[in-house]
C-alpha cells in the first residue's frame, strides 16, 4: 500500500477541521509524555530518503526484499493505516506515502492543501514527535515488537534536514578554518543525527553534550 488517499468527509467544514486537528495535536504531545526527543539512538537515523515506488515500498535499487524489508514494509502499512483514521478524526485530507530508509520504515504524510497540516507538526515539530511517537506504539501493538518507524508530515523533516545540513556545512568550515571545536545550537534527536551524519561525511568528528532539551552537538577538527 504505497499511497492511502484520504478524503474528508464533505459535510466537514474548515472550522470543524482546524478544531479536531488541535485537539490530535494536544492529545498526541499529552500521551507521549513530551516531544523533543526522538525516542531513537541518534545514530537511528539517516539524512537519505527513499521515494516510494509506485507498487510497492521502495527497498532500494537491486536489493532483493528480505523477511527483513517485508516486515518493514508491513509496520508501514500498520502506521499508513492508523494516521488515516487520525485524519479521518481532523477530518483531514493528506496522501501517506510508505518508504524503507536505511533499514526503517518511513511514513510521509503529504499534504493537499498547504497549511492544512501546520497542526500536526507543531512548533518545531514538537507534535509530529509525539504523533511518531503514538504511530509507533500503534505499530508495537499491532505486530508484537518495538518498531523504528520515522514520521513526516507536511515535508517538515524533509525541509529540517536540508537546513541542518546546511548549518552543519557551515559549521564544519568554521571548524576546519579556526582548528578550533564548534558548538551547535540545541537540537532534538533527528536533528543531531543529520548533523553527526554531514559531519561524518566531512571526515571531522562531533559528539552530542548536555542534556535534552537542550543537548546539542560539539564538531572538531580531525
Amino acid at each position: 500500500m504505497p499511497v492511502v488517499d484520504h478524503e474528508p468527509s464533505e459535510s466537514a467544514g474548515p472550522g470543524h477541521a482546524e478544531s479536531g486537528s488541535e485537539a490530535i495535536g494536544d492529545d498526541a504531545v499529552a500521551q507521549s509524555g513530551g516531544a523533543d526527543s526522538e525516542g531513537e539512538p541518534e545514530a537511528a537515523a539517516g539524512p537519505h530518503p527513499t521515494t516510494a515506488g509506485p507498487a510497492r515500498p521502495a527497498v532500494g535499487p537491486g536489493v532483493a526484499e528480505s523477511d527483513d524489508s517485508t516486515e518493514l514494509v508491513d509496520e508501514g502499512e500498520v502506521a499508513a493505516d492508523y494516521l488515516e483514521g487520525l485524519l479521518d478524526i481532523a477530518d483531514l485530507d493528506g496522501d501517506i506515502d510508505i518508504s524503507v530508509e536505511n533499514d526503517r520504515p518511513a511514513v510521509a504524510v503529504i499534504e493537499v492543501n498547504e497549511g492544512d497540516l501546520a497542526h500536526l507538526v507543531g512548533d518545531r515539530g514538537k507534535v509530529l514527535t509525539a504523533l511518531q511517537d503514538l504511530t509507533r506504539l500503534a505499530v508495537a501493538r499491532e505486530t508484537g515488537h518495538r518498531s523504528r518507524l520515522m514520521l513526516d508530515i507536511a515535508g517538515h523533516r524533509a525541509t529540517r534536514r536540508a537546513e541542518l545540513t546546511r548549518q552543519a556545512q557551515d559549521a564544519i568550515t568554521e571548524a576546519r578554518d579556526s582548528a578550533q571545536p564548534v558548538r551547535m545550537p540545541a537540537m532534538s534527536a533527528f536533528e543531531r543525527k543529520v548533523v553527526h551524519d554531514a559531519v561524518a561525511a566531512a571526515g571531522l568528528a562531533s559528539e552530542s553534550e548536555g542534556t535534552d532539551p537542550n543537548r546539542y552537538v560539539v564538531i572538531t577538527p580531525a
